[in-house]
């Protein structure tokens, strides 16, 4: 599977550092891209960078000569993670200033697989409607929730519960925690 990793500027760098953790350039075809924004929090909140997994490939967010700019040639998955609001709402209304936005935009009307993982609190009726736009179009949105259930221990656990549940959306299986068990009788 070909798959682009998109990285915004909201708070959540772990989110996308831990999904690329469990991306295997052996399996797939990893391409990841930041938005302009992208580098100063990843500063932040990644004092060591960013670690790609060998053999992904980065690219400029100003370059469209990129491997999935094209229909032709779209992700078969793009998962925005961390997405702000204000990408979120770029993507819902079509406006494809860079690479990131212009591969949303692929991925939509290709009718592949896009995964939007909000992390911002609390939602205006815009952010609500945008939801709503991009569900219509085929989007999942898939926002940064935790579950607590499994009694995660460290905040790499707490980060994982979300990128399973991004995984499970991608068809790709995982072991980065325990499942919700049935009932016992």
């Amino acid at each position: 599977m070909k798959i682009l990793v998109a990285i915004t500027g909201a708070s959540g760098s772990l989110y996308a550092q831990r999904l690329l953790d469990q991306l295997d350039p052996r399996q797939h075809e990893i391409h990841v891209v930041l938005s302009s924004y992208a580098q100063a929090v990843l500063a932040e909140e990644l004092p060591g960078g960013l670690r790609l997994p060998e053999g992904a490939r980065m690219h400029n967010l100003r370059g469209m000569n990129v491997p999935f700019a094209s229909g032709s040639n779209p992700p078969d998955a793009m998962v925005v993670i961390p997405c702000t609001m204000g990408t979120i709402g770029r993507i819902a209304h079509g406006y494809s200033e860079d690479v990131l936005l212009r591969a949303a935009d692929v991925v939509l009307k290709e009718k592949k697989k896009l995964i939007l993982v909000p992390r911002e609190t609390p939602l205006s009726l815009v952010h609500v409607r945008n939801f709503e736009l991009l569900l219509l179009a085929g989007a999942t949105i898939l926002p940064a929730n935790p579950c607590f259930y499994h009694r995660p221990a460290t905040v790499e656990q707490v980060v994982d519960s979300v990128v399973g549940r991004v995984l499970d959306h991608l068809g790709i299986s995982h072991a980065l925690g325990p499942r919700w068990k049935e009932e016992k009788d």
